[in-house]
């Protein structure tokens, strides 16, 4: 409950713009992956969130019994910093802990990807609340399927433009079937979109699709404002097909966040299934929260007599900031793909 409170309340700090500000508040997950290249000789990868050369002060505390066999190596990659070094750990890492410095003081997880020479490999998620983790001598397939569940619905709850969007589906479509239809096809488009890329079989940079998915929740809060008006629109008729459309698109902005977390080759199908049921998970239960607030609101409204007025301004509002929002983040990443 602790950590769902924290997410919910970040979410309204990122919704009120201050989540820039708040780099202690990063979300992204690091990955540390440990590779056994000989009997107790360990690779070690940790990647950390970074912006430019700022990087969060997360380090990797070995068990005492490991020493380094190499100096650790740092590259700057997009969104992060990587370090790479080789130590020797007498007796193995099995049931021995790893810590990570400094964990407690983010929101940030850690996936931990360990690789013995002789089993298979395995996946662990570290948490702020507790920021150590024992290598497990094997681990069962659940323990693989709830971190990338749990890792999918943090990433919807906390992916701020694909939840203003489906805000925005809200307002548009009338009627439960309609809006369910509308549901199912963006949840189908972005599934086909995330197994495509997580695969290899598509692949689209980033930076523009973050940008054209800016422009997809512009479109939408323009759309709401034309129905209201009057006017006729395809997409109100046939909310399916925008959403479809647009769900393409973000299924490659979910793909990013999977890259970045890191999947697992030996269980990839595994990770990418229960990281969507994830994503699912959380849209419904935001769709159920607006719809409720929504539902409830209407009662409300209802016994206050609002003169016409305010009750315009009161639906008007929250399309204004959707679509002025998602046109600050379209300006934005489009200079971002731009080079400005």
């Amino acid at each position: 409950m602790k950590r769902l409170a924290e997410l919910l309340l970040l979410w309204l700090a990122l919704g009120a713009g201050l989540g820039p500000s708040a780099y202690a508040h990063e979300i992204r997950p690091a990955f540390l992956q440990i590779r056994e290249v000989e009997p107790e000789v360990y690779d070690f990868l940790w990647k950390t969130p970074a912006r430019g050369e700022m990087r969060l002060a997360l380090n990797v505390v070995q068990p005492d019994v490991c020493a380094n066999i190499s100096a650790p190596r740092r590259v700057l990659a997009p969104g992060a910093v990587i370090e790479r070094w080789r130590a020797r750990c007498p007796g193995g890492l099995a049931a021995r802990t790893i810590s990570i410095d400094n964990l407690a003081q983010t929101l940030t997880d850690v996936i931990v990807r360990f690789e013995p020479i002789d089993r298979s490999p395995q996946t662990l998620r570290v948490k702020p609340d507790d920021p150590v983790v024992v290598i497990p001598e094997r681990q069962e397939w659940t323990d693989v399927a709830w971190t990338y569940f749990v890792i999918g619905m943090e990433h919807i709850l906390l992916g701020i433009d694909h939840l203003l969007f489906v805000l925005a589906l809200l307002l548009l479509v009338p009627g439960r079937s309609r809006l369910l239809g509308a549901i199912t096809a963006f949840t189908v488009a972005h599934s086909i979109t995330l197994a495509g890329t997580t695969f290899g079989w598509i692949r689209l940079p980033s930076s523009p699709v973050e940008a054209v998915i800016a422009l997809s929740i512009m479109f939408v809060a323009v759309e709401i404002m034309r129905v209201r008006a009057g006017a006729y629109s395809l997409t109100a008729a046939m909310p399916w097909l925008a959403s479809f459309s647009f769900g393409l698109l973000h299924g490659f902005g979910f793909a990013g966040a999977l890259r970045e977390v890191g999947i697992p080759q030996d269980a990839a199908p595994q990770a990418l299934l229960f990281f969507n049921l994830g994503v699912e998970a959380g849209q419904l239960v935001f769709v159920a929260g607006v719809l409720l607030v929504m539902g409830l609101w209407r009662r409300l409204s209802a016994g206050l007599r609002l003169s016409s007025p305010a009750q315009d301004l009161l639906w008007r509002a929250p399309v204004y900031v959707i679509g002025v929002t998602a046109a600050f983040w379209f300006v934005e990443r489009t200079l971002a793909v731009l080079g400005v």
